[in-house]
């Protein structure tokens, strides 16, 4: 027998000024539209914060620095009618090049070849009802 486990999740804080990086994630199903920090699954044997900079080095080609452990969120959701269970550990990082802070889109691909988009979006908007995913991750913030 078989049991199904949560996974192991970290995720990249990065603030400029009064804006977070995020990216969409619509679920058609529930017609509804939340955002989330990048990052991504921490392999097994693998710090979480090595996995937030290996994570944005891959997605975002992108290089972080400084990480600062925020805390920990745990997610038990169902999206696109699947239900899921993470443990999300988030940290406050920092882009390696200054210069990355004016972009204002990154193009970014997952492991599995899928594209998303991660955007600057002000924190205001999340304290104002937008979805900021997970649940408690706002509270993290500050």
């Amino acid at each position: 027998m078989s049991r199904q486990l949560a996974r192991p999740v970290a995720v990249a804080l990065i603030t400029r000024d009064d804006e977070i990086l995020v990216f969409e994630v619509p679920d058609a199903l529930k017609h509804v539209v939340g955002w989330r920090l990048p990052g991504g699954t921490i392999e097994f044997g693998e710090r979480g914060s090595d996995a937030v900079a290996r994570e944005i080095r891959e997605e975002l080609d992108a290089e972080v620095v400084d990480p600062i452990y925020r805390g920990t969120v745990e997610n038990i959701f169902t999206y696109l009618g699947v239900a899921g269970h993470e443990l999300v550990r988030v940290y406050a990082v920092h882009f390696a090049d200054r210069q990355l802070y004016s972009r204002e889109r990154f193009d970014c691909v997952e492991a599995n070849g899928v594209k998303f988009t991660c955007i600057w979006k002000s924190i205001a908007d999340f304290r104002a009802g937008e979805a900021l995913y997970p649940d408690g991750l706002l509270e993290l913030i500050g």
